[in-house]
């Protein structure tokens, strides 16, 4: 069980990076999540989004792919989520899981990501076209 990948960055994130970072010979199948800034929500239009991240959300991402890679069908897991300022089409979470079975990788991605958005200090600012913001999943 392997964790290559585990951060939160302000760098541009490549799926296939996450992808290539789980690949293990052992492992039959390799599903990957690519969050993508929309340009729409709510039926508004956005323009841009911006996430600001609590000190913490380092090590907390670390310990959820942690949590995920110790599971035993699990093979490796890659993960990282993007804060600061993201225009439309950027990715703002990123992820791999490897396993041995399709199954076990789509199950085990799903969850990860639910996990992350469920549990990572991330916080973000939308900007709507009509120049009017507001921020979500803010505590």
């Amino acid at each position: 069980m392997d964790t290559l990948l585990a951060r939160v960055t302000e760098e541009p994130l490549s799926v296939a990076e996450h992808e290539a970072a789980v690949e293990r010979a052992a492992a039959g199948a390799v599903v990957s999540f690519s969050g993508v800034v929309r340009d729409h929500d709510g039926g508004r239009s956005v323009t841009e989004l911006e996430y600001t991240g609590h000190p913490t959300a380092p090590a907390l991402i670390a310990e959820i792919a942690a949590e995920f890679a110790a599971r035993p069908d699990v093979h490796a897991v890659a993960v990282s989520h993007r804060i600061g300022l993201l225009a439309i089409g950027d990715v703002a979470l990123a992820c791999a899981v490897s396993a041995s079975h399709r199954g076990q990788a789509f199950t085990a991605c799903a969850e990860l990501v639910d996990e992350v958005k469920a549990r990572l200090p991330i916080w973000k600012r939308q900007v709507f076209s009509d120049g009017q913001e507001e921020w979500v999943a803010c505590p």
